[in-house]
């Protein structure tokens, strides 16, 4: 790969790559470093890509094995994070806002299915065949995610709309 080809490679994807490492990690900082990882990774890279498509999917397939190298590191299992909450880039609309919420504070595997289909726009088969798994496995983790976040959402919405006492 020429070095135009990989700054162009790099401008076009390195954010598909960050959201999906984002999703996967939820932390911005381990994010940015797979995405540095991955980008070193295919600047390193001596395969020729058939496609855009074929370019892509190595570069998903890299995000989400680096995020996963990165969740099994005895340096993120035995450190305790400062703090519980980290503040994140949210969407001006506040039901969006929420939404994104809900969709972080889900389990690994339902995020990085959830961002691969509606966030990035890949298929069933797509998102299977990046995340390794069969594409009915990826259609349940999809079912669960939008149960748990319909249910939690529910709960949200229901919660907000406590009836208020009424002051003469």
């Amino acid at each position: 790969m020429t070095d135009e080809a990989f700054a162009q490679a790099a401008r076009e994807w390195s954010d598909t790559v960050y959201r999906v490492a984002y999703h996967a990690l939820n932390s911005r900082e381990d994010a940015e470093d797979v995405m540095q990882t991955v980008l070193l990774k295919l600047y390193e890279c001596k395969k020729e890509f058939e496609s855009e498509e074929h370019l892509k999917h190595w570069l998903l397939r890299v995000a989400v094995n680096e995020s996963r190298k990165v969740r099994r590191s005895f340096w993120r299992r035995a450190c305790v994070p400062l703090e519980e909450w980290q503040e994140t880039a949210a969407p001006e609309d506040a039901a969006r806002a929420e939404v994104l919420r809900q969709v972080m504070a889900l389990e690994a595997k339902y995020r990085v299915a959830v961002c691969l289909y509606y966030y990035e726009g890949l298929s069933v088969a797509e998102t299977a065949a990046v995340m390794r798994a069969n594409p009915s496995t990826v259609q349940t983790w999809l079912l669960r995610a939008r149960a748990r976040l319909r249910k939690e959402l529910e709960e949200k919405e229901e919660s907000v709309h406590v009836r208020p006492e009424i002051v003469p």
